[in-house]
């Protein structure tokens, strides 16, 4: 396996001299803010700033540039919820070969756009599927029935290299390794590709992936000793949403041993608010994955880095759709703890919401939701009530004071049908 890293760190070298001159150098950005919360030296890795907005058009031109004059006459075919689907659309282009792009029916018209944009009339678009992994399988059977060579958004060793262009990339700039070099990960191609060029370069830094916690699915290949499918995903950070990893980046991780991390998407979206207000970055869901993990979360989702280290943060993409922002914003306050729901049954007697507001809520609280229909005939009546608090500690006084009231009140559960309804 020792040799298989070698190999891979080898391709990596390749593939950023090739890269030169398609792939701008993207900017390696000091980040005040999460120096100040760490106390470490905290730098963002802009991937963001390429031409398709993500690194995955490292990967997607470096395995196009390799193919030989009849399979670039044959064409080209890849599955992507978007930015891969880009960065190949972006390399038809470029490098003159026809190509289809699979994406599921959940990327963004945005994404949609920028990959013909990006095409130059050298593309197709299909969308089909629900989830990235059913536009995969799409991709792979027409590769199979029309002879064209598929382009693997991560389990390909030259989409590997090209992807780990990013880890030579941050050396040259910084000039020294860092402490902690932190990735995000869909299916593990730009894990495996940096890990393996920085296991044989600069085997002390500390590789840490971060996945999504609704999309875990190196976590779970790890424990289970194999790539495994996932039974059900999240496909909110849908850069990342990736059910099952990749067969051969797997080889290549496993004998890493990178350290994980899964981040609630709550947490993800806060830390998307913050790049955007305080660093005034536009970033999307899996392209703040990585910088997400440096904030205040549980135990077992922050990740902690000591006082003076050098930290790079991988912002891997900013192909943010705007129509997104409200759920983000929610998700974020539901994280927060700032933001609750609550089944509250009423007697249906003149006053009942006046108590309400005047004995349970707070002095900074806010009802941001009232759904209610006055029954006939019937003493109570429900309401769903979204508050929105001033202080996210003041829930549990909150409680108290819910239950000393006349009124009672059942806290809708995170996990339930009915939440998943309202945020």
């Amino acid at each position: 396996m020792t040799s298989r890293i070698g190999d891979l760190a080898e391709r990596v070298e390749v593939a950023a001299r090739n890269l030169r001159g398609v792939v701008a150098e993207t900017p390696l950005q000091f980040n005040q803010r999460l120096s100040e919360l760490t106390g470490a030296s905290v730098y963002l890795k802009r991937e963001d700033l390429t031409p398709v907005r993500s690194y995955k058009l490292r990967g997607a031109y470096q395995l196009m540039s390799e193919l030989s004059e009849a399979e670039r006459k044959a064409g080209v075919i890849c599955a992507s919820a978007g930015n891969h689907g880009q960065g190949a659309a972006f390399a038809c282009g470029q490098l003159g070969i026809d190509g289809e792009i699979v994406v599921p029916t959940t990327t963004s018209r945005q994404k949609r756009e920028r990959i013909l944009a990006l095409g130059k009339d050298r593309v197709r678009l299909i969308v089909a599927g629900e989830t990235y992994d059913a536009a995969s399988q799409i991709a792979e059977e027409t590769s199979t029935n029309q002879g064209r060579t598929l382009v693997p958004a991560f389990d390909h060793p030259a989409t590997m290299a090209g992807q780990g262009s990013v880890a030579k990339e941050i050396i040259q700039q910084l000039r020294k390794a860092p402490d902690v070099l932190i990735l995000p990960v869909g299916g593990g191609g730009l894990l495996a590709g940096c890990g393996a060029w920085m296991a044989t370069h600069h085997p002390t830094t500390r590789i840490v992936g971060v996945e999504p916690a609704g999309a875990a699915c190196v976590q779970a290949a790890l424990e289970a000793g194999e790539p495994v499918r996932l039974p059900y995903i999240d496909s909110f950070v849908d850069g990342a949403a990736v059910g099952k990893a990749g067969t051969l980046t797997m080889e290549i991780i496993s004998a890493l041993q990178p350290d994980m991390l899964a981040i609630p998407e709550g947490q993800i979206c806060s830390e998307i608010l913050n790049l955007y207000q305080s660093d005034g970055v536009i970033a999307e869901p899996a392209g703040a994955l990585a910088s997400a993990a440096l904030r205040r979360g549980t135990r077992d989702t922050t990740l902690t880095v000591k006082p003076g280290q050098t930290v790079v943060c991988v912002l891997s993409g900013g192909n943010n759709d705007i129509s997104r922002y409200s759920e983000v914003i929610e998700r974020s306050l539901v994280f927060e703890g700032r933001k609750h729901y609550i089944l509250v049954t009423f007697p249906q007697e003149p006053g009942a919401l006046r108590r309400f507001l005047d004995e349970v809520l707070g002095p900074e609280d806010d009802i941001v939701l009232f759904e209610y229909t006055k029954k006939s005939n019937r003493e109570t009546g429900p309401a769903l009530v979204g508050i929105e608090l001033g202080n996210p500690d003041d829930f549990p006084a909150f409680l108290e004071r819910l239950e000393e009231s006349p009124v009672t009140g059942e806290v809708v559960d995170p996990t339930s049908i009915l939440y998943r309804y309202l945020v």
